[in-house]
């Protein structure tokens, strides 16, 4: 049987990172060097948690998760528990959140939609990830 995660445990931020790291090449990722900050608003416990993801020349430097605000970031995604889940489950897009206000985003608009299509890869390789939400 496969192993069960808790969404945005320390351990299922092993396993994503675990997995970008296998799935994805430097090439895949356009060597882009970012950052970028999730912070979750009305988790399941009532906390305001964050999913940080950093790349250099392509490659994953960094995945963690924990409460509060997280690491500085050259993106900061804002959003409700729910619209994060759904984006990691891939039943709804991350572009389509954010151009429907369910996301707000700070940071390089011009250079987010240019990342737009690596940040598409990374969650269908994270809704891969068995998790209990």
């Amino acid at each position: 049987m496969e192993e069960m995660f808790d969404y945005l445990s320390p351990q299922w931020a092993i396993e994503v990172e675990r997995k970008l790291r296998l799935e994805l090449s430097p090439e895949k990722m356009n060597h882009v060097t970012s950052s970028m900050n999730n912070i979750y608003e009305n988790c399941k416990d009532g906390k305001r948690q964050f999913f940080y993801v950093s790349f250099k020349d392509g490659s994953i430097d960094e995945v963690i998760t924990g409460f509060g605000d997280g690491p500085k970031a050259e993106f900061i995604i804002n959003g409700e528990y729910e619209v994060f889940k759904q984006i990691s489950q891939a039943t709804l897009g991350a572009q389509r959140a954010l151009m429907t206000g369910q996301l707000k985003l700070k940071g390089n608009m011009v250079k987010a939609l240019k990342l737009a299509s690596l940040v598409d890869r990374i969650n269908k390789i994270i809704a891969t990830i068995p998790a209990n939400y």
